[in-house]
């Protein structure tokens, strides 16, 4: 991917898509001991980044694969950015999410007017199934992640980040099958190689951070996380290539640091962020990135959280920032047990 390819998507994109600008946050500078800034992409047209990828990516399709209709398989948020293109482009376009994706995904996506099928229990199991779909009805597929035109969609982030701090050090992005993180890396590091960029996974997901460090991709054997969004057992080989070449590191947080993130977002910040979203600020937080005395940008890559989630995720942030306890006891089953307790 050439710096030429971003800006010619950058180009498609005007007018579709926000410019979601920075915001400095004081408190969290303060909290971390450097120039914190927030990448607000949960603010982005359909609540995430992967419009960018998605709208740019049938831009360049052909007459004849749009007639036979899309295809994909996602978690939730390329189901949402994939589903809004394909409106606004006239095709019909039918997506496959796992059993468990978020229902303010799924009825968002289908309210886009996507037909979604749910099957399995992560992406990769939707993946799986969509393929069958695919070579049944003879659709055309559009992969969330593995594919340049997506890839480039994406790295538009990076455009925007290096024209509204031209100062930046340090970006950092959440990473899942690897689209966004390949997107941003090769566009930064193309315009301006002195900017680190840092990708972050979840410890109960990390096939890409394992990859990286590896220097050959790897898959994992199952994925456990909070992060839905970045729930990702077998990242792409064109992410990872490109990742390998233009990343300067990957790191993993808890899902406790997640929580932590996003209660902090919320009080200080006033933000709804996902828990994928949020794992950029959480390596931020949990000292994971040494980003003493330099300006780091955390990409909230999306804010599409259920809501009857939400609790769930403050009572871990509670207990991870040591603002709540929890603790067990056995009572004798006597009379008075409970007032000596």
């Amino acid at each position: 991917m050439t710096l030429d390819q971003f800006k010619a998507a950058r180009s498609v994109l005007q007018g579709v898509i926000r410019t979601t600008n920075l915001i400095h946050s004081p408190a969290l500078s303060k909290s971390c001991g450097n120039q914190v800034y927030l990448k607000p992409e949960n603010m982005q047209v359909t609540g995430a980044y992967k419009i960018r990828g998605a709208y740019y990516k049938i831009s360049t399709l052909s007459d004849d694969e749009k007639s036979r209709g899309l295809i994909t398989a996602s978690a939730g948020n390329h189901a949402q950015g994939l589903a809004y293109a394909a409106q606004a482009a006239g095709v019909p376009a039918t997506i496959v999410m796992p059993k468990a994706a978020p229902i303010a995904k799924v009825q968002a996506t289908e309210g886009y007017g996507a037909k979604v099928v749910l099957c399995g229990e992560c992406y990769d199991d939707a993946y799986a199934k969509a393929m069958e779909i695919c070579a049944e009805e003879g659709a055309t597929f559009l992969h969330p992640f593995d594919d340049y035109e997506v890839m480039a969609g994406q790295g538009t982030v990076g455009l925007e980040i290096l024209s509204q701090l031209p100062t930046v050090d340090t970006v950092v992005v959440p990473v899942g099958g690897g689209g966004l993180l390949a997107g941003v890396s090769a566009c930064i590091k193309q315009a301006n190689p002195r900017v680190k960029v840092i990708g972050v996974q979840a410890e109960g997901a990390n096939a890409v951070y394992r990859s990286f460090h590896e220097g050959r991709r790897v898959e994992s054997e199952r994925v456990s996380t909070i992060a839905d969004g970045i729930a990702v057992k077998c990242p792409g080989e064109k992410t990872v290539a490109q990742i390998m070449q233009y990343a300067d590191d990957l790191v993993t947080v808890s899902d406790n640091d997640i929580s932590a993130a996003i209660l902090l977002l919320m009080e200080r910040t006033k933000q709804i962020v996902e828990p994928s979203g949020a794992s950029s600020l959480a390596a931020v937080l949990s000292g994971k990135i040494d980003t003493a005395d330099k300006k780091t940008v955390c990409l909230l890559s999306g804010g599409n959280i259920d809501v009857s989630f939400i609790h769930r995720v403050i009572e871990l942030g509670l207990v991870s920032r040591h603002r709540r306890i929890k603790f067990a006891t056995r009572l004798p089953d006597s009379p008075g047990s409970l007032m000596r307790l």
